[in-house]
This record gives structure tokens, sequence and C-alpha cells, in this order.
């Protein structure tokens, strides 16, 4: 079965220096119909102002996931980490028993764009942790990198749940499989481009909920940036 949500049906906050759109409900954004979609909980697609940023607060018991896609955005946290993100790369943080942490746009004149990603881990109260990494374009480049999994395995970053994150960068007319294995479902979610996805059209900002399907089949109509959450 597949659940088309389309981007331009996302919930939506704009706060001046922060432009946000929810996939699923978050903080003031109630949709009873899009809460999550297993234990993927939240895609929110933010741009902040140059200056500005989120001010240190806390989270606790979720998986947090940034990716950046244009931009430079500047993390603190907690526990010590301090860092600097740009396209391309990736950041895990395990809230566990609790952290804070701050996200700021250093950039005296360019919005940064990015998503934020959250996911239920499989155990309560872990250990806070973090990692970061960048992955180059050529990894990506008409095939599907796998970015997080509960393994790390394939030099990805580790996530506290059995879902198998994956980034690809296609070119226009590029056609690409994926087998989703018996008991798992998918969602893609569509960065930049527009695709074919199993013979359904989605644009930037769309989403696909894929259940008891055993492919994921695309064809990218443009140069295309998307992610696929293989989930147990």
């Amino acid at each position: 079965m597949l659940r088309l949500r389309k981007g331009n049906e996302r919930g939506s906050a704009n706060l001046g220096w922060l432009d946000s759109k929810h996939t699923f409900s978050f903080a003031d954004y109630d949709d009873p119909d899009h809460m999550g979609f297993g234990n993927l909980r939240v895609i929110n697609e933010d741009r902040v102002q140059p200056g500005q940023g989120f001010g240190s607060h806390g989270h606790r018991d979720m998986e947090i996931i940034s990716y950046i896609i244009d931009g430079v955005l500047e993390h603190k946290d907690s526990m010590g980490n301090g860092s600097v993100m740009r396209p391309g790369d990736v950041q895990r943080m395990t809230a566990g028993s609790g952290v804070q942490h701050s996200e700021f746009n250093p950039s005296p004149d360019t919005t940064v764009h990015f998503l934020q990603i959250w996911i239920l881990p499989q155990t309560l109260d872990l250990t806070p942790g973090y990692e970061q990494k960048a992955f180059m374009e050529e990894e990506k480049s008409n095939q599907l990198r796998l970015i997080i999994s509960r393994d790390g395995r394939d030099d990805s970053l580790t996530i506290h749940q059995d879902v198998d994150l994956y980034a690809s960068l296609l070119t226009a007319d590029c056609m690409l499989s994926h087998p989703i294995r018996k008991g798992r479902n998918g969602w893609l979610q569509v960065v930049l481009g527009d695709v074919d996805v199993n013979e359904m059209h989605l644009v930037a900002g769309d989403g696909l909920a894929l259940q008891d399907c055993d492919q994921v089949r695309v064809n990218a109509l443009s140069d295309t940036d998307l992610l696929l959450f293989d989930m147990g």
C-alpha cells in the first residue's frame, strides 16, 4: 500500500527567523492523521535566517538526525560537542536520559536549509551520544548510500533503532530500486527534485509511506535529492 504525504499540505510555522514545514504533528501543529510512521516521528524541513537559530533547549528519549541541504549550521550540546555542518553532513544525536543543545546559523548572509528528523529509540534512558559524518556526492550519485543503521555497517552512523536510512543524489532519467524485506516498511522523502516512485509522482517536500511493498522503484524526472527509510 502506498500513501502520499503531499509537501504542500504539511503543517507550517513561520517565526520570521525560522520557516519550518512539518511532515508529521509537531509543536503547535496537531494533525491526528499524521502523527508519524512507525518509529519515525518527525521530519521537519527548516530554513533559518542568517545570524539566527535555536537557543539551548532540552530533549530526551529520541534519536535526532540533522541532514544539511544548503548553508551552514553550528551545533553545540551539553556533552561538550561543538561542530559546524555543511551540505553532505549528517549528524545523529541520541538524547537518551537528557541532553541540552543549540543550533545556530553563523552565516551573515546565507539561509541554512536542513531536515531535522526524530526517530523513537528501542530503549529509553540511553546514555546521550553524538556522531557526525560527511558523505561525499560521489558516494550518493545515482545510488543509495547507507548513511545511518543500527549496526553502523558500511561506515554509516549508528542509531538505536531498527532503521536503515539511505541518501541518494539522482540525475534526471536515472532509475534505481531497493528491496523491502517482509515485515518491514519504507518511507521515501523527496528533498529536492521530482521522481516517480512505484509509478506515483512525487515532488520536493513530498513523502511516501510504503507498506506491504516488496520493492521501491524510483525514476528521477529531474536532478533529485532523496532519503529512503527502511524500517523494521
